[in-house]
């Protein structure tokens, strides 16, 4: 099975809100997930969140504590997901990439449909509590 390793950013606001990016393309377009991307070779997941973040936000991110690795079987290919902690440093968010975006209270991260294996770290976000 072919195999993506990925990093993911779980990005926090002053007022503890959680950034959240809908697909715009693809096989999961419209479902919701934490952005980041692919680790390129002799990148480490940190160096890749950042570089990323840039890419498809426009705004630069302050790399933080490592949250979870993530684990999932997609049909077509096993996820690697490292998830961290972010913080906004520069720059406003612009939508490159990704068709819609919120900002979430923790109390409404259940309000969007994630994709899969970001569902997971939800699940982790809200201490193991899943509706």
């Amino acid at each position: 099975m072919k195999r993506i390793v990925v990093s993911a950013a779980v990005i926090r606001d002053s007022q503890g809100r959680i950034f959240a990016t809908q697909r715009g393309y693809g096989e999961w377009k419209g479902w919701w997930e934490f952005p980041g991307g692919k680790i390129e070779p002799g990148e480490t997941p940190q160096q890749a969140l950042q570089r990323e973040i840039l890419e498809e936000l426009d705004v630069e991110i302050r790399v933080g504590e490592h949250l979870v690795t993530v684990e999932y079987d997609y049909p077509a290919f096993h996820l690697t997901m490292h998830c961290y902690l972010c913080t906004l440093e520069s720059g406003a968010i612009t939508l490159k990439e990704h068709a819609s975006a919120r900002w979430l209270a923790p109390s409404q991260l259940d309000s969007v449909q994630w994709l899969p294996a970001d569902l997971e770290l939800v699940c982790s976000l809200q201490r193991g509590v899943c509706s």
